[in-house]
């Protein structure tokens, strides 16, 4: 049996396999199961993992528990959040007020002061600065918030991507991101430099050099890399 091939029914209770239930019993919420072979349950004892079985791959019991990427989930207690291996052990001391999930083997977390920064896979953190916010990692590169609210793109050992700042800002996707400036929406490249002159309310990444965007009137349309509109 396949991880895979295991679904959760619709209100987030059981687990199915071909269509039928995998375990005898219900739980109050049930995750779906990841490459690991885990996942998070809650049931009335406390939030945990089971393996394929249904069974419990440790005694402890948690407030709140999330699904293993890189072998590694995020957990909560009265303590505060960090990340357990699949063995259920911690994989470092601290405690945080939130954590992320592991991208790229390196995850988001947020301190006790309310600032963001990423960790390496044994919690240590990746750089100095600290951020306001700070997201997952795509092909090596984040989005970060500055603590004068501005936000801009780093690689994973803190250096900046580009000296460029925005009022908003999304993660690279086929070496553009979207960007929104004093003016409005549009996409930059990888030196974070205009490919248009073009703004908008809103626009979504380029999907096989297409992108759906909606002009300040509300109407949509689409555009191609070098912003012009198709016809």
């Amino acid at each position: 049996m396949n991880y895979s091939d295991i679904t959760v029914n619709t209100s987030q209770t059981q687990y199915l396999y071909k269509g039928k239930p995998l375990f005898s019993h219900a739980f109050l919420n049930a995750l779906n199961f990841h490459k690991e072979g885990l996942a998070a349950v809650l049931d009335e004892s406390g939030a945990y993992h089971i393996n394929m079985k249904g069974e419990a791959i440790y005694r402890e019991r948690y407030d709140r528990t999330f699904g293993y990427y890189y072998e590694k989930a995020g957990v909560i207690n009265k303590k505060g959040a960090f990340h357990i291996d699949i063995h259920g052990k911690p994989i470092y001391n601290q405690c945080y007020i939130w954590v992320g999930n592991y991208q790229q083997n390196v995850c988001t977390v947020r301190d006790l002061d309310d600032f963001y920064f990423h960790i390496d896979e044994k919690g240590n953190s990746l750089y100095d600065e600290k951020y306001m916010y700070a997201g997952d990692f795509r092909d090596g590169i984040a989005c970060v918030q500055l603590v004068n609210g501005k936000f801009t793109h780093i690689y994973k050992d803190g250096s900046k991507v580009h000296n460029r700042y925005f009022f908003d800002l999304n993660v690279y996707h086929k070496g553009f991101a979207c960007a929104k400036d004093e003016k409005g929406w549009h996409h930059i490249d990888i030196h974070g430099k205009e490919i248009y002159k073009h703004r908008f309310l809103m626009i979504e990444p380029f999907y096989n050099g297409l992108a759906l965007v909606t002009d300040f009137e509300g109407e949509k349309g689409v555009i191609d890399e070098e912003g012009n509109f198709l016809k």
